[in-house]
């Protein structure tokens, strides 16, 4: 595949090399991959993205959509996609062929993850809803009376990263306030940058209150003594300068996105 933009030879060798280079685990071990990308290789999602670019970006370009009978679309991310198609027989006719086409590369599809539901403005009674990337996609009405595409946190989501920011306190717990806290920044930071999503407050807001009282608790265990009461741990989340929830996507990409 990369040949077809590639001529030069030892770029391609190069590639080769990557794609047989081993990883280096946790327990120092060198693991190699027996078929594809390395896992963990840092030029692993790119060479994964031209692979799924070949095996199904234009398929659903070049085919697909000229054997459909309706509109359609199809968002793709890392490996992970979704498809939307105006009419189910469209929706059914792919979900029988994308496993046979992704299997000739050598690929499955999740089973666990891949279904087809009835996801339409027409009939929000249904309550459908899907994940995609990290998010939970419902439809729901504005104040206007618009039919509008929802987004929170998935659940699932959330719950790991609460479990994930658990294990990380009771790892921190005995750091000092000035190194703990400003690591505490960037990954809040970090979180409200990926799901600081219009109409996402509700979840975003949730998971600050979370975090800010499992710090608390783990704080609290550092000795047989409390750290602090709750009036001090408070005075402290605030002179740190700890980020509130904040929605960072601007009306313009809601807009976009609505389309």
């Amino acid at each position: 595949m990369l040949e077809l933009r590639i001529a030069d030879k030892a770029f391609l060798r190069l590639i080769k090399k990557w794609l047989k280079a081993g990883v280096l685990d946790i327990d120092g071990m060198v693991k190699h991959p027996v078929t594809g990308c390395p896992q963990g290789g840092v030029i692993s999602p790119i060479l994964a993205n031209i692979y799924l670019h070949y095996a199904l970006d234009l398929w659903f370009e070049k085919r697909v959509k000229l054997s459909c009978k309706g509109m359609n679309y199809i968002c793709i991310y890392a490996d992970d996609f979704v498809c939307a198609f105006q009419y189910k027989q469209d929706a059914v006719q792919f979900y029988q062929a994308v496993g046979e086409r992704l299997g000739k590369f050598g690929l499955e599809l999740a089973q666990e993850k891949t279904n087809i539901i009835s996801f339409s403005r027409f009939r929000k009674e249904e309550n459908t809803k899907f994940e995609f990337l990290g998010f939970e996609f419902r439809w729901g009405v504005t104040l206007k009376g618009e039919d509008i595409i929802t987004r929170r946190t998935a659940p699932g989501k959330l719950r790991k990263s609460l479990a994930a920011f658990t294990e990380w306190c009771r790892e921190m717990r005995n750091k000092r306030l000035r190194r703990l806290f400003p690591k505490l920044i960037a990954k809040l930071r970090g979180y409200n940058n990926y799901y600081g999503l219009i109409g996402n407050y509700g979840s975003l807001s949730k998971f600050h209150e979370q975090v800010k009282r499992i710090l608390y608790k783990w704080l609290n265990r550092r000795s047989q003594r409390r750290s602090f009461n709750l009036d001090e741990f408070s005075a402290c989340w605030k002179r740190y300068g700890v980020p509130e929830p904040r929605i960072v996507e601007s009306d313009l990409v809601q807009l976009h996105f609505d389309f």
